[in-house]
């Protein structure tokens, strides 16, 4: 098993690769730039509570991207085992 430490770690490695990635994403067209965004924003705001503050202001802003913000959980906690953390 990994330790808790570890895996905190490789929590915010992730989150901010899809941070890193979604931010490429807005400049190039093979990547789904807003998608990753999320995922990483998500992932970072089981650690960080400005993440989880900016998640809630970017929905509340955008309610159209509530469907693609369920989509990024479910994909970002299907990559974290399922733990219902997020």
């Amino acid at each position: 098993m990994i330790s808790k430490g570890l895996k905190r770690v490789l929590m915010l490695v992730v989150g901010w690769g899809f941070i890193v990635l979604g931010i490429l994403g807005l400049f190039l067209p093979i990547l789904q730039g807003i998608l990753f965004l999320l995922i990483g924003l998500i992932i970072l705001s089981t650690e960080y509570v400005w993440a989880h503050h900016l998640l809630g202001r970017v929905l509340a802003r955008f309610p159209r991207l509530r469907g693609l913000a369920d989509s990024a959980k479910t994909k970002a906690e299907k990559w974290m085992g399922g733990g219902g953390a997020i």
